[in-house]
């Protein structure tokens, strides 16, 4: 892994030397092992390249960034692993002479044949800039599913780019002026979706997105290279079930030996849950397991502890284990840690032991392979056999909905994980809502009514006109599919997996300088998966159906019919004990009402009811809260 950042300009000024360096250096945390900067002007055009590197395959200085081709015309700054690297390298060796054993010099020698048709055959996970001389143009991609980081600024004749938001704000044309549509998108998703970014003419590209920026500034084209498909199916209910879960265990193992590649030492984090633990099956197929490191992280809340079943794993394949505990004294300390690496902001609380957990696991091993992407890909959250319910209950007598609905009002509030009145408000809350929108107000914090009367009588106004679920209606038309498990499921992994998921694994282990691989995001596996028709994956209220039946015999009775847990941490509980004193001086009603954003008095109200009892405030208090550390850290 690597940070990477750079600067075009076609108005005949010079790249500032210093300003591109301080960008670089920005990024050391992403790669602290070399760093190198390329600076070329001729007439027309001047452009600058940084580059921060974690060396992962081929140690050497032949590995040094920016790295060019044998002409000279075309440079590269790459961040990420492309795994099938070798293959495409075969095919290239006998037009091309490689000065290193990378995967760097086979995507730019690749560019160099197939131009912006080069990005469709890659197999892993990147973000990456090409300055092609020759051509006078900037190429900017992103992998598929959305692994790895890339925002950019774009102004005439002029654009800036980085891996991370913190370095842009070194350009002196990118300014701190909060987006009011990205801050609504915030609080109604917990994380800002791309294109949007926190602060006005910032953008990030998208998910399996090429951008190109071309000589006079006045050519910039964004456009989609590869998109997530799911019809139609090419696997009938009718074929036999062995078949496919003969072909979900072959591709898994197949993705995970391709993640095996590494010159350094790699371990995996388990939380022992399915999906990470059937990496560490797959892993011990390949590897003798008393080599295998695991990690995990426990909490001393019982509710939200999945140790013990990380533990009953490492037992059951004899992996060399490693446990850390987080309680909240511990989060106190490395709260301000998390702040400074957040450059937007982000209120999945989980991102704090991911990053616990990314610090112990670097002292071990400098890459780790994770479950990321399985409960996407297979219909694994609760959210999915919620919607199942729904169709249930809209076909309720209006007596009998009304009945449940006074029940679940009633229920006393729970600080548990995922509690049962939690729950209940939470369904209720969604119901009034088309299935794709309902999944994200039982996700988020603040749906659009929730954001009525938030705003201070200022913002208020420049927030109002602005949906905070267009990215939902503007990603609809890219499904074709009229099952609404299907559309469920993109949605899915374009927005949570994408924006939350893979960002926050992505911000906590760079942090630390680790790398993270996600095998059940290979391309081939996705692509596969999302073939199959829905009920092979969401069966009644079963989740997992069809892995949970391709994992039998593989993993423990116990690990494959656990109930989802989630990898959350006790906020409600602490808000209202260790934490208390952290959340009143963030969301100080005369601080609040300084900074002109927030209504004070709104915010106090949902203090005294979570604080009470009365209510169960903790997503709302909790995105509130980590939207005021960010504010501190950046403006």
């Amino acid at each position: 892994m690597c940070g990477i950042c750079g600067w075009v300009r076609f108005d005949g000024k010079p790249v500032d030397e210093g300003i591109l360096r301080r960008m670089t250096d920005s990024l050391t945390h992403r790669g602290p092992d070399d760093s190198g900067i390329l600076i070329r002007k001729q007439e027309g055009f001047s452009v600058g390249l940084g580059h921060r590197r974690l060396s992962i395959i081929d140690l050497s200085p032949a590995g040094h960034q920016p790295m060019t081709n044998e002409k000279e015309d075309a440079w590269i700054v790459y961040n990420g692993e492309v795994y099938n690297f070798p293959e495409l390298r075969k095919d290239l060796e006998p037009r091309h002479s490689f000065k290193s054993r990378t995967d760097t010099e086979v995507i730019l020698h690749l560019y160099e044949e197939k131009g912006e048709d080069c990005f469709f055959p890659l197999n892993g996970m990147f973000a990456l800039a090409i300055w092609d001389q020759a051509r006078g143009r900037l190429v900017l991609a992103r992998d598929r599913i959305g692994k790895k980081p890339l925002y950019y600024s774009l102004f005439p004749d002029e654009l800036v780019f980085a891996s991370e938001l913190k370095a842009l704000l070194f350009h002196p044309r990118v300014r701190k002026e909060i987006n009011p549509a990205a801050l609504s998108q915030y609080l109604a998703f917990e994380y800002i979706p791309a294109p949007q970014a926190i602060f006005q003419g910032v953008n990030k590209l998208p998910p399996g997105y090429f951008l190109t920026f071309s000589a006079g500034g006045q050519k910039v084209i964004t456009q989609p290279y590869w998109d997530i498909s799911f019809g139609p199916n090419q696997v009938q209910e009718s074929l036999e079930m062995e078949e496919v879960e003969a072909r979900i265990r072959d591709l898994l193992l197949k993705s995970v030996e391709k993640r095996l590649v590494s010159d350094v030492p790699l371990g995996v984090f388990l939380s022992g849950g399915i999906d990470s633990s059937a990496v560490v099956a797959m892993m011990s197929r390949l590897r003798d397991p008393g080599k295998i490191q695991t990690f995990t992280i426990g909490f001393e809340e019982k509710s939200f502890d999945e140790s013990s079943y990380a533990r009953q794993v490492a037992r059951h394949f004899g992996t060399d284990h490693h446990e850390e505990v987080l309680d909240p004294h511990r989060m106190l300390e490395i709260f301000p840690e998390v702040a400074g690496f957040l450059d937007e902001p982000f209120a999945d609380a989980s991102i704090i032991p991911t990053y616990l957990l990314s610090r112990f696991t670097r002292r071990n091993v400098t890459v780790a392979l994770g479950g990321d992407g399985g409960d996407e890909l297979f219909s694994g959250y609760p959210t999915f056999q919620a919607h199942r319910l729904a169709l249930v209950f809209a076909r309720l007598p209006r007596l009998l909905q009304k009945g449940f609905d006074e029940v679940a009002r009633r229920l006393p509030v729970s600080m548990k994980n995922i509690s049962w009145d939690f729950r209940a408000k939470q369904f209720l809350k969604g119901l009034p809502y088309p299935p794709e929108i309902r999944n994200q107000v039982w996700l988020g914090a603040f749906p659009p009514d929730d954001q009525i009367g938030l705003f201070s009588g200022d913002y208020e106004r420049e927030v109002a006109g602005h949906d905070p679920y267009a990215p939902i209606r503007a990603l609809l038309p890219g499904i074709v599919s009229r099952n609404v498990w299907d559309r469920l499921a993109y949605l899915y992994l374009k927005l949570y997996l994408a924006e939350d998921i893979l960002t926050k694994v992505d911000r906590a282990s760079m942090a630390v300088s680790l790398e993270v691989r996600a095998p059940f995001l290979d391309p081939d596996l996705v692509g596969f998966v999302n073939s199959l028709p829905a009920a092979m994956k969401i069966r009644g209220l079963t989740t997992k159906y069809i892995l949970k039946r391709a994992l039998k015999g593989l993993l423990p009775p116990e690990i494959l019919n656990r109930q989802k847990k989630g990898f959350g941490i006790p906020v409600g509980l602490w808000l209202r004990g260790e934490l208390r004193d952290l959340m009143l001086n963030l969301l100080d009603s005369g601080k609040i009402r300084r900074e002109g954003i927030f209504n004070p008095e709104h915010i106090t109200n949902l203090i005294e009811e979570h604080c009470a009892g009365k209510r169960d405030n903790r997503k709302q208090l909790w995105t509130l809260i980590m939207f005021e550390l960010w504010r501190e850290n950046y403006l």
